[in-house]
């Protein structure tokens, strides 16, 4: 009679765990995805000194602030990094992100670019001699074939090898480095899968719960009293992805770090963002 009714009581306790975890699970909210079309930005650009663009990579649909900034094509400065690397792990200038290029010993602009980096640490960085080194590794020749097969900006590498994505002669476009970065995160460019991870893992800025934040900043410098900057890359909220890419002007401030803090307001705004 006892074993009768511990049976009887462990059936029901198990039928009633059922119940709840069911019920549980159909109270669940529903995953809101971001409506890109109700997206207002003009609070971060008050002079209209920029542009910004977010777009859902799922749906396709796009957010563009200043179509006509975001149609202009300048220098990528350094977030041309993303490309060098791609490259550079592509055609084995170097074998992988621990790959070390030894410091030269001369002083640099940054006190973190006075040592030894890897091009993982260099990419975290902004390294710009170890980029320099890598594109004269890597050659005119090789650099060109592959910036014309990704259709990089205006693939214009005259400036010279270690050069031309500083204030030289390559210049894209924000809406063309949307293009480039979706290709990234679907892994659609023209490199190995595996190049395509690595990169993609070097960019990690920020992980959350629920996030994992991508990026590259870059910028001018200040030249004529203003600098240039930018912030582009993708985040992925609760497994879904947003491609973004912020290019703005800033008087007598490196421009760069201004365009990732605009664009980290904005994606805190619409709660893609959490911390």
């Amino acid at each position: 009679m006892k074993n009768k009714t511990i049976m009887i009581l462990t059936v029901f306790f198990l039928i009633i765990g059922s119940v709840v975890a069911f019920c549980t699970s159909k109270i669940q909210p529903v995953r809101q995805e971001l409506d890109i079309s109700s997206i207002n930005v003009d609070e971060f650009f008050p002079k209209a000194e920029g542009t910004f663009i977010l777009k859902d990579v799922e749906s396709g649909k796009i957010f563009i602030y200043n179509e006509e900034r975001a149609e202009e094509e300048r220098s990528p400065n350094s977030t041309f990094k993303i490309m060098n690397s791609l490259i550079g792990l592509q055609v084995k200038t170097v074998k992988d992100e621990y790959d070390i290029k030894y410091w030269d010993g001369k002083t640099r602009a940054l006190p973190v670019w006075n040592q030894d980096h890897t091009l993982g640490s260099a990419m975290r960085n902004s390294v710009v001699w170890y980029y320099q080194a890598m594109a004269r590794d890597i050659g005119e020749e090789r650099m060109q074939e592959w910036l014309n097969r990704c259709s990089y900006g205006n693939r214009d590498i005259h400036g010279g090898i270690d050069q031309f994505w500083l204030n030289s002669s390559l210049k894209i476009s924000p809406l063309a480095q949307i293009h480039f970065l979706e290709g990234l995160y679907k892994e659609t460019l023209p490199f190995d899968k595996d190049i395509m991870k690595t990169v993609k893992r070097m960019m990690i800025l920020q992980e959350g719960d629920e996030y994992t934040l991508y990026g590259k900043t870059g910028s001018s410098g200040v030249v004529d009293h203003y600098s240039t900057g930018w912030f582009v890359g993708f985040i992925i909220v609760k497994g879904h992805p947003y491609v973004f890419a912020t290019n703005l002007d800033q008087k007598e401030i490196i421009a760069g770090p201004v365009a990732k803090k605009v664009t980290i307001d904005i994606l805190k705004k619409y709660k893609l963002l959490t911390r």
